[in-house]
């Protein structure tokens, strides 16, 4: 099973800076019972392409904070075997926690745990116009036929090409009450489930987690056919 998380969101009343800490926590408990249940893959959109125009400020603790986290949770994150990924425009971090993604990546690779793509500075629509540009460039030198650029062909350029067919959550958890995707795997969510949470992420605990896969598991997936 994969899972899909919206989690960028301060407590109400909060400073934002608080929020964001305690969003990082929430996410250290979700991945824990989620790969506990044996979910194959944990992905986060942890800060959006849009999120860039929040004041300076906020943007600043949240690189500190992405910074921080990697550095004090990789004891955390090697006692479980998680295999971690970052998805999206990494180039527009800063220079220190690029490296910082990069030492994650590689310390990780090896893995066997659980992966979790921690997706920052992505933007759906930019992953799927992207992945067009790639191939229409193959198509223009000679590389690809234009009749051969079909769904296959996409989602093997996709940021997430990697996973494969776990590159496609069974179920998408939005919280904080917004009953929408706001920009997330667009290409990847066609036929995942959803849910939707009125709780805050940082506010989500593990009973509500607990409740939103049971009612994953009652649900039937048709894919579009008839079953009789």
């Amino acid at each position: 099973m994969e899972a899909a998380f919206r989690i960028l969101s301060p407590c109400r009343g909060m400073h934002a800076g608080f929020g964001h800490a305690a969003g990082a926590e929430a996410l250290k408990k979700v991945a824990k019972i989620a790969s506990s249940w044996g979910i194959q893959v944990l992905t986060v959109f942890a800060f959006s392409t849009e999120n860039w125009l929040r004041p300076q400020m906020e943007v600043e603790f949240l690189m500190q904070l992405f910074e921080t986290k990697l550095q004090t949770e990789m004891p955390n994150v090697m006692m479980h075997k998680f295999k971690l990924r970052f998805v999206g425009d990494t180039t527009s971090l800063p220079s220190s926690l690029q490296t910082a993604v990069k030492m994650a990546e590689e310390g990780t690779r090896h893995n066997t745990g659980m992966i979790i793509n921690i997706c920052v500075s992505y933007s759906g629509r930019a992953d799927i116009v992207r992945a067009c540009q790639e191939l229409a460039a193959q198509a223009a030198e000679g590389r690809l036929k234009p009749a051969d650029i079909d769904d296959a062909a996409i989602t093997r350029t996709v940021f997430m090409n990697e996973l494969g067919a776990l590159q496609e959550p069974d179920l998408l958890i939005r919280t904080s009450g917004e009953q929408r995707i706001s920009n997330f795997m667009l290409w990847q969510l066609a036929y995942s489930e959803l849910i939707f949470l009125d709780t805050l992420w940082p506010d989500v605990d593990i009973e509500q987690f607990k409740a939103a896969l049971v009612t994953y598991q009652q649900r039937s997936r048709r894919f579009g056919k008839r079953i009789l």
